[in-house]
């Protein structure tokens, strides 16, 4: 058991005077009665939550850091006429995500970037240029030659911010996992003393346990090869497997509205694919993009996701995976990095499973943005497919590093940039500085 294992428990509700206090913004309050209720029995059932609720609450200004003045002369920059009522009602409208913090209302660190993607209701927002012509022939090569393969070399890179000099400095960073598209996976470099996880690890790194540095790389290659198939004309048995079909609390939590919305949107659909397609088509004509907070701050995720129809691409996989469960398909997490010629960044994506076929992948937050742009053939496409830009280290949400962490990670669900801890202490994003270098990417 580490100090991550609390947040199995978010499940649990907040004792009410402990909850009041933070719906009204009344964060220290809430905090001192936690610490009152973990003096007085620190082993009881409730410990675990509580523990978990201190984490969040400490780091929750982080992720809010803006207050309304801020968020309009932020805007305002940029789109001078903005008025405070079309603030309100991008607020309104879900467009920007918000949390009572001291009792006033803070805005989200990436509020801006998450308006930009919608310019009908933001015009006045400068708009980055975006050229999708690569991507579109990739993706049209590959469903003309039926599977693409890459060879891609990656350098990663972690340090602390913080003092770290004769301190113990443990680091986790990950590197490619066995699994369906990858193979022939080499670290070619990397920073002395490292231990490396199984090729199987649910969420594979590389370890350093040190107190003589406090900066870490590894250099690896590896092959990705992407299949493009179309599920809904796959043969299919009349039984299928019962694997990876369980609900995972806290956060694929079989909830009684998503069962109620999982049976609507399969009725009447006869085959494992057809209902896969059922929920895709859900998720991606309903739920829109939006930058979230650190996921430790996110109550109920599938089932919040799909009463709020707002998140990004992990939460948009998590909602996908459990309405696919609920449904009898076996469903599983997948995630590590987009990795294309000129950017490289986070990202995460779903597995199913139908049955003779074996595994299929959707994912949902590509599929939701094909659909805001119009772009119906690549919607379709991540149905079933992915593409070839892809870095895979993780199989498990919410699974332990190797060795674990003891000390609270800076995301205790996933790992797609490394974790690191100093003297005993987990260490959060701002007291870390992180990257991965594209060293050389060749397509086949």
């Amino acid at each position: 058991m580490t100090k991550n294992d609390d947040f199995f428990h978010l499940f649990t509700t907040l004792p009410p005077e402990i909850a009041r206090r933070k719906a009204m913004g009344d964060l220290e309050g809430a905090l001192r009665l936690i610490d009152r209720e973990l003096a007085r029995d620190a082993l009881g059932e409730l410990a675990p939550r509580l523990r978990a609720e201190r984490v969040r609450l400490e780091r929750l200004p982080r992720d809010y850091p803006y207050s309304r003045a801020a968020a309009l002369a932020m805007i305002r920059a940029e789109w001078p006429e903005f008025t405070g009522a079309q603030f309100d009602a991008l607020v309104d409208a879900g467009r920007i995500d918000w949390r009572n913090i001291k009792g006033e209302s803070r805005y989200h660190k990436d509020f801006l970037d998450s308006l930009r993607i919608y310019p009908r209701e933001a015009p006045g927002l400068k708009q980055e240029p975006v050229d999708n012509a690569q991507r579109d022939a990739v993706l049209e090569r590959m469903e003309r030659e039926g599977a693409l393969t890459a060879h891609i070399t990656l350098k990663a890179t972690i340090r602390t911010r913080m003092p770290a000099a004769g301190k113990p400095v443990q680091a986790w960073l990950p590197v490619p996992a066995r699994c369906p598209q990858q193979s022939g996976i080499e670290i070619l470099d990397a920073t002395p003393g490292y231990l490396l996880a199984p090729e199987d690890a649910p969420q594979r790194t590389v370890f350093w346990e040190s107190r003589d540095r406090d900066s870490f790389t590894v250099t690896y290659r590896y092959c990705h090869r992407a299949v493009f198939t179309d599920p809904l004309t796959l043969p299919w048995d009349p039984v299928q497997p019962t694997f990876d079909t369980a609900e995972q609390l806290p956060h694929l939590a079989f909830t009684p509205y998503l069962r109620a919305l999982a049976a609507r949107l399969i009725e009447g659909c006869a085959s494992p694919a057809e209902k896969a397609a059922a929920i895709y088509d859900y998720v991606t004509g309903n739920v829109d993009y939006r930058y979230q907070p650190a996921y430790l701050q996110l109550d109920v995720i599938a089932d919040t996701c799909a009463k709020e129809l707002r998140g990004d691409c992990g939460v948009m996989a998590l909602l996908f995976i459990t309405l696919c469960r609920i449904a009898g398909i076996p469903a599983r997490w997948q995630s590590g990095l987009a990795v294309r010629p000129d950017h490289v960044g986070s990202h995460d994506w779903a597995m199913f499973y139908i049955a003779p076929h074996g595994w299929l992948w959707a994912d949902p937050s590509f599929g939701s943005s094909s659909r805001r742009n119009g772009e119906t053939r690549r919607r379709k496409h991540y149905f079933g497919s992915l593409d070839p830009w892809r870095m895979v280290a993780n199989s498990a949400f919410q699974a332990p590093l190797t060795p674990p962490d003891p000390e609270v990670r800076q995301d205790p669900y996933d790992n797609q940039r490394g974790e690191m801890t100093v003297d005993g202490v987990g260490l959060d994003s701002p007291d870390m500085e992180r990257g991965v270098e594209l060293l050389s990417f060749e397509l086949e």
